[in-house]
């Protein structure tokens, strides 16, 4: 026996034997995998009836990228605001009768330039659009005052300020102006018109001045070309009171003569 062979003969006793080695499986069985193969389907099965839900959801509701978002109701529809603590600060109601919104203030701007077309809170109510446009057959009642810089009629129509029980009072710091530039300008009451000035005068600017339906005082006199029938010249007469009246023409004033007017004044 060569040395080699010794060599190779002598390793081959000191190997271990591994013939009744016990061999150890890796990896999940028995009841451990089925439990985890249930789980992965409950989990598929589960994201299945989620998408399902989702598609549903927004085919009922109408959410699609082209259409408006609709929100209907049997009743009303109502949209609440709250604050960090869950107090209600804003309410929008929309029902079958009216529109109702409970807020500190209300406003409505325009889409172009953001500037504030309507607002209202508990002190006043601004109006920011260039016209103020009433079409109601009434036109427009205010229960109290109303301030304003300017106050005009469509073209074409008739401007009425009008104070069916109550009067109807005009002022300004500054004076307060009426104009017609293409039509007349009338103003009637039922009772007594007053125009007073205080600190200045009342000017009266026209080519004709008439004042209708002036009561005519008596005047007698001896010549007979003096008579109501041929009388076509008057004298306009004051009372004291203010009240004019009109009174035969002579050759002088006959306003004394004819003051029996004056009496009931």
């Amino acid at each position: 026996m060569t040395r080699e062979q010794y060599i190779l003969a002598t390793q081959q006793n000191n190997l271990p034997r591994t013939e009744n080695a016990q061999l150890y499986p890796v990896g999940i069985y028995g009841w451990r995998k089925r439990c985890l193969y249930f789980f992965v389907l409950l989990l598929l099965v589960t994201m299945i009836v989620n998408l399902a839900m989702t598609i549903w959801i927004l085919k009922v509701m109408n959410f699609t990228v082209d259409s408006p978002l609709v929100l209907q109701s049997d009743r009303n529809v109502t949209v609440n605001a709250r604050n960090h603590m869950g107090q209600l600060t804003g309410q929008l109601t929309i029902g079958a009768d009216a529109v109702e919104a409970q807020c500190k203030r209300f406003e409505v701007r325009a889409s172009e330039d953001g500037r504030v077309l309507f607002s209202a809170d508990e002190d006043e109510i601004t109006i920011g659009a260039e016209k103020l446009k009433v079409t109601g057959t009434e036109g427009a009642v205010f229960g109290h005052s109303v301030e304003t810089p300017h106050i005009r009629a469509e073209p074409s129509q008739d401007l009425r300020l009008e104070s069916p029980t109550r009067s109807l009072i005009m002022e300004a710091p500054r004076g307060v102006q009426v104009s017609a530039a293409a039509g007349d300008f009338k103003a009637t009451c039922r009772k007594e018109l007053h125009l007073q000035s205080t600190e200045g005068e009342i000017f009266l600017n026209a080519e004709t001045i008439r004042l209708g339906n002036l009561p005519t005082g008596s005047f007698s006199s001896s010549s007979p070309s003096s008579s109501s029938s041929r009388q076509t010249v008057y004298e306009l007469c004051v009372c004291p009171s203010g009240k004019l009246y009109l009174s035969p023409a002579g050759v002088g004033s006959t306003c004394q003569s004819s003051s029996n007017i004056c009496l009931w004044s």
